[in-house]
């Protein structure tokens, strides 16, 4: 039980994917972000959800899949100037907590039965920089991402953490949260019906209350229990 959504703004081209995989019981779920707008970003970002996608299923792993791909676009982007993009991914394993990972600033959240969000993961992006400092950060921090895939670095930024396993996941790029978030908007109230109904309308609504530069918005949402 999941779906993924998915509109353009007025970008160029469309450079987010989600992708998933199931092995042996094991589903993961992935929302990659592009950096940049072009035929080359969007192809790469499709392959790249698909490999982290299978990569996390296989090892029944969140970080451990999320650590294999990074190391692969950080190799390929060394050699062949890749593309590069944000991620998040999240794997669900028979008796097991839920487990997420993500480089940058795509989001993963958690809607429980009594109608709580809970945000799961921590942005690497300046923004959350500067506020882990105690600075004030400018609008612009936030487009400023630390972490993602494709950088080649020593010791890049995984972020890593396991919740229960019940309720309904979102998976979200920074087009879809961030024009509601901006407008003080619940996320949570556009998550009722089913997931595809929950994804279309995030994803509607995150367009609506986007500035004319209306960036791309994309989530995958999937019921656990």
């Amino acid at each position: 039980m999941h779906a993924t959504a998915q509109l353009i703004g007025s970008r160029s081209h469309q450079c987010d994917a989600t992708a998933t995989h199931t092995h042996a019981g094991t589903r993961a779920y992935v929302l990659l972000d592009g950096i940049g707008s072009s035929d080359t970003v969007r192809e790469w970002t499709r392959t790249a959800a698909r490999r982290l996608a299978r990569a996390a299923a296989l090892q029944a792993s969140a970080e451990g899949g999320l650590r294999t791909i990074h190391a692969v676009a950080a190799a390929e982007c060394d050699y062949y100037g890749a593309p590069a993009a944000v991620a998040v991914v999240a794997v669900a394993a028979p008796g097991k907590p839920l487990e997420v990972a993500w480089c940058g600033d795509a989001r993963a959240y958690l809607l429980t039965a009594d109608g709580t969000l809970e945000r799961l993961t921590k942005d690497h992006n300046m923004r959350q920089t500067l506020l882990d400092l105690g600075q004030e950060p400018d609008q612009y921090a936030r487009n400023h991402v630390t972490s993602y895939l494709g950088d080649s670095r020593d010791a890049p930024a995984i972020g890593a953490r396991s919740t229960a396993q019940h309720g309904r996941l979102l998976l979200a790029s920074d087009g879809a949260y961030e024009p509601l978030e901006d407008d003080g908007c619940d996320l949570a109230s556009y998550l009722t019906g089913s997931p595809r109904t929950a994804a279309r309308a995030l994803t509607t609504a995150a367009i609506g209350h986007a500035t004319r530069h209306a960036d791309n918005a994309t989530v995958l949402v999937a019921d656990l229990d």
